[in-house]
């Protein structure tokens, strides 16, 4: 196994799967599963309508026959692809889904059916009312899907919902996706400068679905001084690992690491975020206030089964280099537990009380007494 370090693997997602992981593209409309242990995530934003069709049995067939051989080529576990394989070819033998006619019905029946087989949050059979593309081997997305790609991300401004000083000189920044780095730099840029003078940070990732490792080296970079290990990403093809690094020179400024950063979180939080997550908290950067996050560690490709049916093929895993592992399944823990829908006044709350302690100034005390009880 060879490892490597600041460098993109050779399986960073295409332009399909980034589209899954920082739009609503209809082709990824295949909800998450809640761990046993777990309350169910709140319903997922709503994607745009596609209109279903029915499925004949050889269609059924021939997407089974592909999956099963994809999973087979590049699970990231491969003895987890056998089992998949077994399970799947029972269901098939049993007649589970010979009366299933509606295609999207039958990516939802091979999403649970591979999901109690395996706990992975990332794997699943989406149906796409467009036609997919081919794809051959390791072809480059098309310019029609780069140019798509663009286009979403910057519908979305890269995934940057909102910036705002909050009372007290808090910084906010609502964050929805870490899209392609690329794409992305010229927004972080532009939310470090206006949070730049601020006195702590709060980042919102409560609704951020994930996106792109190297989005997340490219953000956490501003949180410290020094070059620093984040994470580890283990590839199957070619058994090798790259190693993500913070980046030596980001455009604008840095915020440092002397400042408070809190991360708010939820059921909803996922993929990449979550390793945003786990490193900030595993390296003492950041306080995590919220709920568990949802589970989401295993990287990987959108594949094409057929005309309309897409599946999400995990193909690498993420290791810590703190703990030696990764959240899958088990989601994030928050330092300071709270729903949701709370997060930000417990965050705010927290800031406030730290501040209160070296505040000199009579009337400034006053008014931050007074906001703390509105945060109540």
């Amino acid at each position: 196994m060879t490892t490597t370090r600041s460098q993109k693997p050779s399986l960073l997602l295409h332009a399909t799967a980034l589209l899954c992981l920082v739009t609503a593209a209809p082709a990824c409309a295949t909800a998450r599963p809640a761990p046993a242990d777990r309350a169910a995530p709140r319903a997922a934003p709503r994607r745009p309508q596609q209109k279903d069709m029915a499925v004949d049995a050889a269609t059924r067939a021939r997407v089974v026959d592909v999956l099963v051989r994809e999973l087979r080529e590049r699970y990231v576990f491969p003895e987890k692809a056998q089992a998949l394989e077994g399970v799947l070819r029972a269901r098939q033998r049993a007649g589970a889904y010979d009366a299933v006619q509606s295609a999207e019905a039958f990516a939802v029946a091979l999403t649970r059916d591979m999901r109690e087989a395996v706990q992975d949050g990332h794997l699943h059979v989406a149906y796409s009312e467009a036609p997919l593309p081919e794809q051959t081997g390791k072809q480059e997305p098309s310019a029609e899907q780069l140019a798509g790609m663009r286009n979403e991300v910057a519908r979305l401004n890269a995934g940057f919902e909102r910036v705002e000083r909050l009372p007290f000189n808090i910084g906010y920044l609502d964050l929805r996706a870490f899209a392609p780095a690329d794409l992305a730099a010229p927004k972080v840029a532009a939310a470090m400068v206006l949070l730049a003078d601020t006195r702590s940070l709060i980042i919102d990732l409560r609704k951020n679905g994930g996106g792109e490792p190297e989005a997340v080296a490219q953000m956490a970079s501003y949180f410290f001084d020094q070059r620093t290990h984040l994470n580890d990403i283990y590839w199957r093809e070619g058994e090798h690992t790259v190693e993500m690094w913070t980046r030596t020179d980001v455009a604008g400024p840095r915020y440092g690491t002397e400042r408070k950063v809190y991360l708010l979180t939820s059921h909803d939080t996922f993929s990449a975020a979550e390793d945003f997550s786990y490193a900030m908290k595993n390296l003492r950067r950041a306080t995590l206030v919220g709920e568990v996050t949802g589970g989401g560690a295993h990287p990987g490709d959108m594949r094409r089964l057929d005309t309309h049916f897409g599946a999400f093929i995990p193909m690498g895993r993420s290791i810590s280099p703190v703990t030696h592992t990764d959240w899958e399944s088990t989601g994030v823990e928050p330092d300071v537990k709270a729903a949701a829908k709370d997060a930000l006044n417990v965050a705010q709350t927290l800031i406030l009380q730290e501040h209160l302690a070296s505040e000199k100034d009579p009337a400034t005390l006053e008014r931050m007494r007074a906001r703390l009880q509105e945060l109540r």
